[in-house]
């Protein structure tokens, strides 16, 4: 039996698929009877579906079957307005996304203000060890010198 149906090329993560005629048990991107057109859904222009119209309907007269997705294609390439459809229903998606990640954002920085409420207690008890630390700093140097002063007298005797 034969099929309509599509074989992938393009690299990685970068689909190209051609829409071929081949026989029902030959591989995916196997050998083909015919290309009567392809599909790169990297397109956002009117050349992303190119369909031979007039031998897709020759093949279907010969008992050819399309598969489901070049079914789709087909309806899609035959319809005008499938670009302005397109782009309508991905801008929803991009804007209901976006709202997403905004109500996710602002949850998250919610809970975050309250602990930063809790810690602000803790901070001003570190604000307040900071000096005693500033004094053993300063603590250090002098031990240093005096440790030299011994060095140096050392070394004349």
């Amino acid at each position: 039996m034969v099929r309509v149906r599509l074989s992938r090329g393009g690299g990685k993560k970068r689909p190209y698929y051609h829409i071929v005629v081949v026989d029902q048990k030959s591989k995916r991107d196997g050998k083909c009877i015919e290309r009567i057109g392809s599909y790169d859904p990297n397109l956002e222009n009117e050349k992303r579906i190119t369909l031979k119209q007039d031998r897709l309907e020759y093949w279907l007269n010969q008992g050819a079957q399309m598969s489901d997705r070049v079914k789709l294609l087909q309806k899609y390439s035959l319809d005008p307005d499938n670009l302005e459809k397109r782009s309508k229903i991905k801008s929803e998606l991009l804007e209901k996304n976006r709202i997403k990640k905004q109500n996710a954002k602002e949850s998250e920085e919610a809970p975050a203000e309250e602990v930063k409420a809790e810690e602000a207690p803790a901070e001003e008890v570190k604000a307040e060890e900071a000096p005693a630390e500033k004094l053993k700093a300063e603590e250090a140097p002098a031990e240093k010198v005096k440790a030299e002063e011994a060095n140096t007298q050392k070394e004349k005797t």
